[in-house]
């Protein structure tokens, strides 16, 4: 009998990939707010708009930075956050694509689902929409390959198509 909380495999973020992400979105943030501060354009709305979204890439960057942090498991049955938050049971997936062409995010996956999930978003790491799941950002490419993979191996295991 097997266990089905063993986790098979793991995709561990990248650290200067979490660097990149962050730091060019905090980069961003406060040039933003640098500019507005110094060179305030004549108009108010531009000066309001130029802080809004300078404070706003200040708090992507800083929740991108948190949340990439996380390391994603495989198991025989779901792909879940290491603290246990489920992106997608493998019972519900339909297809995991990873191709060349595919529109995914980098170094990553996407997963179509066969039921639709509630929207969940953890920046530089994954996102869900409908039934869409995409994988990847700042993870390692050669760990989202092989989860990806074994994820298809998996999945046809439980069609009984191996």
């Amino acid at each position: 009998m097997t266990d089905n909380t063993e986790v098979l495999e793991r995709i561990t973020p990248n650290l200067p990939r979490r660097v990149i992400a962050a730091g060019s979105l905090g980069a961003l943030g406060a040039l933003l707010v640098l500019i507005a501060a110094t060179h305030p354009p004549s108009d108010i709305g531009f000066s309001l708009f130029l802080i809004l979204v300078g404070l706003g890439s200040l708090w992507l960057a800083v929740t991108l930075w948190r949340v990439s942090g996380r390391v994603l498991e495989l198991t025989r049955e779901e792909l879940r956050e290491q603290e246990g938050r489920v992106l997608a049971r493998l019972d519900n997936v339909a297809k995991v694509d990873r191709g060349f062409f595919a529109f995914k995010p980098a170094a990553g996956f996407r997963l179509s689902l066969k039921d639709k999930a509630p929207s969940a978003y953890a920046p530089g790491l994954w996102w869900r929409r409908g039934r869409m799941v995409m994988v990847g950002g700042a993870t390692s490419g050669t760990q989202s390959k092989a989860v990806a993979d074994l994820m298809s191996i998996l999945i046809a295991q439980q069609r009984g198509e191996l």
